[in-house]
């Protein structure tokens, strides 16, 4: 072992933030806002979009209040809103150390009244954007990049990607899915550029997407969880505090979930229907 590298070893800076410059989508709330306070907390100077001004505005000045964090609302749903966030965060910044796609959408309807519109939309905000966003976004991520420390990607997908949901929301797991091929695709593709791409898999979590099915079916899902709870705000940070810091440098391509192991168990018995 090298010199260096037996150095690198006792080095206790490898889960810091400190100086690290990171745009978090749908950061008002939810996964988004967990991740958030978790750079803010441990250094990094953080930049939130949300589709809605009023919350992002508040979010951001919650957050202010333990560290830096910039609210730049707008929809990414969007072309328009996206070019708005890219050209915001270009005239401010020279570069991006991490960029969290979290912005989703989901739509719940029976099969057969499953409307297109209500796809486009689940496909647009789940998919399209992230890319979209990455795109765009790549030539600041190449700029704060090095070979010893990458500029990161962080998608946000979900279990629902990795198994068959028991809800009808037809468009959500496929979208989920198609992440996660996305982060592999992408971590081949920006690798050259020292930017590594890996995607979140999150299991039940608070949330205002998951507040339906939490009230009806927490129990059900504590129940069926191996480790018998649903995720907590620190879970979801931790992870993310992760894959940001120097210490994921050589992980690129990877799908984690944070499940509490229920997708590795897959074995709940299906949720009752409430009545």
């Amino acid at each position: 072992m090298t010199e260096s590298a037996t150095r690198s070893l006792h080095r206790n800076d490898l889960f810091s933030l400190d100086g690290k410059l990171a745009l978090v989508t749908g950061g008002s709330r939810g996964i988004g806002f967990m991740i958030a306070s978790g750079f803010v907390e441990n250094g990094a100077k953080v930049y939130i979009s949300a589709r809605k001004a009023e919350a992002c505005d508040a979010a951001a000045a919650e957050l202010s209040k333990i560290g830096t964090c910039i609210s730049l609302p707008a929809d990414v749903a969007t072309n328009e809103g996206r070019k708005l966030l890219v050209d915001q965060l270009t005239d401010r910044e020279g570069k991006l150390d991490v960029l969290v796609n979290n912005a989703g959408a989901s739509w719940g309807a029976p099969l057969d009244d499953y409307p297109e519109d209500g796809w486009d939309k689940v496909m647009n905000v789940n998919v399209k954007a992230p890319f979209m966003l990455t795109r765009d976004l790549a030539p600041l991520l190449t700029s704060a990049g090095s070979a010893d420390d990458p500029a990161r990607v962080i998608n946000i997908g979900s279990i629902d990607g990795l198994q068959v949901p028991t809800l009808d929301n037809f468009a959500y797991g496929p979208s989920k899915a198609a992440v996660h091929h996305l982060t592999r695709v992408l971590a081949i593709a920006l690798a050259p550029r020292h930017i590594t791409v890996n995607a979140i898999a999150p299991g039940p979590f608070e949330s205002k997407m998951t507040e339906w099915m939490l009230e009806n079916f927490q129990r059900h899902i504590e129940a069926g969880a191996p480790m018998k709870r649903i995720g907590r705000p620190e879970d979801m940070a931790g992870v993310a505090i992760y894959l940001a810091s120097r210490a994921s440098t050589f992980v690129t391509g990877a799908v984690i979930p944070v499940d509490g192991g229920i997708s590795t168990a897959q074995s709940a018995p299906p949720m009752p229907i409430p009545t």
